[in-house]
């Protein structure tokens, strides 16, 4: 058996499996001159060209998989014809360095190509070249779509995804006759090889198909074959795939990021862009010599962890998927922070790349206060007293390096933030101090599951003196604003000025929440800064944005905070550049990467929700619905062994809450809105 199929399925078949020329009914529309795409009835989001035109217009996805990430570049001219740049990257081959290379080349030294038409098999009948060059739409859903316009009788559809365990990309394309007479097709299939040296050894670069020379289709039969791209190193086989077994293991994987942490609205535009999340925080995980881990991505970022990506961003969303994947990932990059606790007074690596061969530790981002906050969460939402143990060392390391850091004004020093200096911080940020905090609230919650009692009471000492210090030092009033000053003698509005919201410190809330919501917000999310003479005056990063509205929504802003979330969520997934979330602008060009898709869910599952975490079994939730958001439920959050699903709904301007617990009924209530409601789990 093959990766080629020949189907006999006649034309309604063809209707059926093909929606999105023919069938598609979408349950979701705007204004066309705002967004590209729609959400379609049968799963997915479609940009149907035979409704509008708007082109030229070209974007790009990113697809992942253990062993492969790709990047597909596609550009559709004002008549409608599809060109494709297919950038295959392999993490792990790691190519040599360049004699005249920068030196941060040795960080990005992946083995990658860039395809184009070249790859592409020729398909004749009659003696006639099929020219499938036009298309009528564009569909994603965790893999990619392009449905070409048929071509005497004859149409196409390229189906684009990565393999999740090889080193492979496959594009799957798919024939079907539409006429009511046989097709004698003739496929002309092209090969390219390519080797070079590597560290690992010879790196073999095969693209090739196992389409059948010639067939017959018959009316309403269509063929499909693989166009496979792999890599080797030395004798490893590079062909013998079956594009049908790759493309299950694909679909398996998206079935299981869909069955879990489900959210359920009446806004189908937050239920799909929080699916999407799902899927790109959980496929861009990678094998590699530290064991699997989660990497950024984005053409830049691969077999690697940092700081703030990992230990802070992704690393405690996985356990409330309950992807045991994602959750392994996580605990070996805290792992690999433990392994290099530092010596002394110096500070912690900030990244491990290449497989972990390369860190860097040339710079304080405030990367302790990072880990110490986002350990402590990803081990209280584990929920594994064991793991607790093996990790603790790195929670209680990383808060007492803070705690040696504090200045004589009682706030944490730190040469710079995770913008690495792109913006002045000061010797003082708000971000590491309010990180910080964090880490000390809920390590405290850790030391009172291990039983330190001494230790859980100093933490919540320290807690109470670190938020009067935050206030006396970086309150401030700014834009006539009495909110936050990132850094003393910072006289500019910030867009991380929102991370005492996130950690529940709500002393200048409304203030600050006019400044992100109101001075700072754009179609794009929040600036980075608010300054006229500075060039950062159009720059916008996602992870500042998802940061603010999981702030805003905790803190009780919930009417302004859904307004933007919506507004943004819209663009992101129906805009000009789809379908997730993204690094930055103008920087990387607006990356998809990872990290920010697990803050998109975390704005939910903490702002939203309002979910907190005191121990293994402690939780509350302290949710708001209004008129225009009467209806929110939230399936299948895992807690430690426990699945939980939580069922809000708006009666008569009160709260009702339905909360289960592996199935069985642990809360019925009805409350105001932003009643706090704690509830416990089993053991």
């Amino acid at each position: 058996m093959t990766g080629a199929a020949l189907v006999k399925n006649r034309l309604i078949g063809y209707i059926l499996c093909i929606p999105a020329i023919l069938a598609t009914q979408y349950v979701f529309s705007q204004d066309e001159s705002q967004t590209f795409w729609r959400i379609s009835e049968n799963g997915g989001t479609t940009w149907d060209l035979t409704a509008g035109q708007r082109l030229p217009h070209h974007d790009n996805i990113e697809m992942s998989g253990l062993k492969v990430s790709a990047i597909i570049y596609y550009e559709i001219n004002k008549n409608k014809e599809l060109g494709i740049k297919r950038d295959i990257i392999f993490p792990q081959l790691r190519t040599f360095d360049k004699t005249n290379g920068v030196s941060w080349q040795k960080f990005r030294a992946y083995r990658r190509i860039t395809y184009s038409s070249e790859v592409e098999p020729d398909i004749t009948m009659d003696s006639v070249t099929l020219v499938f060059d036009k298309i009528d739409s564009v569909k994603i859903n965790g893999k990619l779509f392009f449905y070409h316009t048929p071509v005497k009788g004859v149409t196409l559809t390229r189906t684009l995804f990565p393999s999740m365990s090889d080193r492979l990309f496959i594009e799957k394309w798919t024939l079907i006759n539409m006429g009511g007479t046989g097709k004698n097709i003739r496929i002309g299939n092209s090969k390219v090889q390519v080797q070079a040296s590597g560290y690992k050894g010879v790196y073999h670069n095969n693209v090739y198909s196992d389409a059948e020379d010639s067939l017959q289709l018959a009316p309403g039969e269509s063929y499909s074959f693989g166009i496979y791209f792999s890599a080797a190193i030395n004798d490893e086989p590079a062909n013998g795939f079956e594009c049908e077994v790759v493309e299950k293991q694909r679909d398996l994987f998206l079935q299981t990021i869909r069955e879990n942490l489900v959210l359920k609205t009446n806004d189908p535009v937050l239920d799909q862009l929080f699916y999407f999340s799902k899927i790109r925080a959980s496929e861009s995980i990678f094998e590699s010599k530290m064991g699997i881990v989660h990497s950024p991505g984005g053409g830049n970022y691969y077999v690697g962890i940092w700081a703030n990506d990992q230990a802070e961003y992704s690393g405690p969303f996985f356990p409330f998927l309950g992807y045991d994947t994602g959750i392994t990932a996580a605990a070996n990059a805290y792992r690999m922070f433990l392994k290099h606790i530092p010596a002394g007074e110096n500070p912690i690596p900030y990244s491990f790349e290449i497989e972990g061969d390369i860190f860097a530790s040339n710079k304080d981002r405030g990367d302790a206060a990072m880990i110490a906050y986002g350990a402590s969460l990803f081990l209280l939402r584990t929920a594994d007293k064991e793991l607790l143990k093996e990790l603790w060392p790195l929670v209680e390391w990383s808060i007492e390096y803070c705690n040696r850091k504090l200045s004589k004004d009682g706030v944490v020093l730190s040469q710079t933030d995770e913008m690495e200096g792109r913006i002045a911080t000061g010797d003082a940020n708000l971000a590491t101090s309010a990180l910080y905090y964090g880490g000390l609230k809920y390590a405290a919650f850790l030391a009172g599951e291990l039983g330190y009692r001494k230790l859980e009471k100093l933490y919540k000492q320290r807690l109470i003196s670190l938020e009067k210090n935050i206030e006396s030092h970086f309150g401030y009033t700014i834009e006539g604003l009495p909110t936050y000053r990132y850094f003393a003698g910072n006289e500019h509005l910030r867009h991380w000025i929102g991370l005492p919201l996130v950690m529940g410190i709500n002393t200048r809330a409304e203030a600050t929440t006019s400044a992100l919501l109101d001075k700072l917000w754009t179609d794009n999310g929040v600036l980075v800064e608010l300054n006229p003479a500075s060039n950062n005056n159009k720059t916008f990063w996602d992870r500042a944005t998802l940061y603010v509205l999981r702030g805003t929504f905790k803190a009780g802003y919930f009417d302004k905070s859904l307004e933007k979330l919506q507004t943004f969520s819209n663009k992101r997934l129906l805009g000009d550049h789809t379908p997730y979330v993204v690094e930055a602008y103008p920087e990387n060009n607006m990356s998809h990467l990872s990290g920010e898709s697990a803050l998109y869910c975390r704005v939910f599952i903490e702002g939203v929700l309002g979910f907190e975490q005191t121990g293994f079994n402690k939780c509350s939730i302290t949710p708001r619905l209004n008129q225009s958001f009467p209806v929110f439920t939230l399936d299948n959050i895992h807690i430690g062994k426990n699945k939980v699903s939580v069922h809000l709904k708006l009666i008569n301007d009160r709260v009702q809450t339905i909360i289960y617990s592996n199935g069985k009924r642990i809360v019925n209530t009805t409350r105001d809105n932003g009643s706090r409601t704690a509830f416990s789990l089993p053991d």
